[in-house]
């Protein structure tokens, strides 16, 4: 199901939307980190020249900033950043220069967020900067544009209420997407609301697509063979959108009721697609058509993430196997996404979010552990370890400009990881 709203120039709109696409979703520079998992939501930072090593005591600490709850990552565009927290009845986004971590502004937000299995009732939807704006989407589903360089209120729209979106297990995890002239949303609302695409100017309705409820992975676009798609993982699907119409081209069962939960982004190669998730679902890895995604593999021991990404380099995927809550811990490996063959295993390694970056595992372990290895497809070679936290290091890191930034339990580090010869 699909629901396209009209608008005055819809034709001349949909016609730049598809000039926009030629050229990367997100504006940004070379070094930003402007949305979840960088540039193209990947996990790769293109350009940055990074040391090969660690003293002793560990990455030089540039600057930290006290924060609340929330298991948000940062964005980084243009030498700004914003955070997105809570404290007390407040969800917090705050902008700061991404140097020296001097404030900017701050904008507050009712918070209204208090269900779920966790008790961290914080935001966990990274913030996406664009041409100038900031989107938020709150724990509850509140959606907000701010002006990135001031802070101050474009538009906003309590979208979980409007639609009717539950809650789900830990609140809204699925970060936004801009399209185009459009922001899509993976909201989970009723009466064929589960994807919303939005104005970027105004937040107005554009379209709305599929009944499939709201996931914590966040939605990529992708060209393949000429078509653009935007494949969005939800509570128990996969499916590609035409992001013009908002009609879905095709889709399949990915995920099972009860306690599981998708909340890896799903990853393109050369036409495949490569999805994870733990509690029994697996990998499944198809090749991407106009109208339907063919099985290539799937199995539930080559990679099964509870909610890291896997990050590409040289045509392999390097991710953490297993989960958080099991004695086992986790697996780091590198694997070919196209035929499931495992390169190589490191067992017994904490769960963790990976970066690559200049031929480099940039990895952040939940334990506080910052770990850099080789992004090497022959053996695991690990170059320096170093402890960045004492706490829980569980939201998503963000490298820009040589600039590390790791959120733990309650403070924002800023690690300077520059090769300076």
């Amino acid at each position: 199901m699909f629901v396209l709203v009209k608008t005055p120039g819809h034709r001349v709109m949909t016609i730049l939307a598809a000039l926009l696409s030629l050229i990367a979703a997100v504006d940004c520079r070379a070094g930003d980190w402007p949305q979840i998992l960088g540039p193209n939501r990947n996990g790769v930072a293109a350009s940055e020249k990074l040391v090969d090593s660690l003293p002793a005591a560990g990455p030089a600490l540039v600057w930290e900033h006290d924060v609340g709850e929330g298991f948000s990552g940062v964005a980084v565009a243009d030498g700004r950043l914003v955070v997105f927290h809570r404290v007390g009845d407040n969800e917090i986004a705050e902008g700061l220069d991404a140097v020296s971590g001097k404030p900017l502004w701050e904008k507050k937000f009712p918070a209204t967020f208090s269900g779920g299995y966790s008790s961290d009732h914080g935001p966990r939807c990274v913030p996406l900067i664009d041409h100038g704006a900031v989107y938020l989407f709150g724990a509850r589903g509140e959606l907000h544009c701010l002006d990135v360089r001031t802070g101050a209120k474009r538009w906003s729209r309590p979208v979980g209420r409007e639609f009717e979106a539950p809650d789900g297990f830990f609140g809204v995890g699925s970060t936004p997407l801009v399209e185009g002239d459009k922001l899509l949303v993976n909201v989970g609302g009723r009466k064929g609301s589960g994807v919303v695409a939005f104005a970027l100017s105004d937040g107005k309705t554009v379209w709305q697509a599929t009944d499939e409820k709201a996931s914590y992975s966040s939605p990529i676009a992708v060209t393949v063979d000429g078509v653009r798609h935007v494949i969005v993982v939800t509570r128990l699907s996969a499916l590609s959108i035409d992001p013009e119409q908002g009609r879905v081209r095709w889709q399949f069962r990915y995920g099972d009721p009860g306690p599981t939960v998708n909340a890896a982004t799903p990853q393109v190669i050369d036409g495949h697609l490569f999805l994870s998730a733990s509690y029994g679902i697996g990998a499944d890895c198809r090749r991407i058509g106009k109208t339907a995604a063919d099985p290539v593999w799937a199995d539930n021991d080559t990679m099964s993430s509870q909610f890291s990404t896997s990050v590409p380099s040289q045509g392999f995927l390097f991710g953490v196997h297993g989960r958080q809550d099991s004695s086992e811990g986790g697996r780091l490996r590198c694997f070919d996404p196209k035929t499931g063959k495992v390169k190589w295993s490191n067992d017994r390694f904490p769960i963790a979010n990976l970066i690559v970056a200049d031929e480099k595992l940039v990895i952040v372990t939940d334990n506080g552990q910052l770990i850099l290895a080789a992004a090497s497809s022959e053996e695991y070679r690990e170059l320096a370890r170093a402890k960045l936290s004492k706490t829980t290091t569980r939201a998503l890191p963000a490298l820009a400009n040589g600039l590390l930034y790791v959120r733990d339990d309650t403070k924002l580090k800023c690690f300077d990881l520059r090769r300076t010869k």
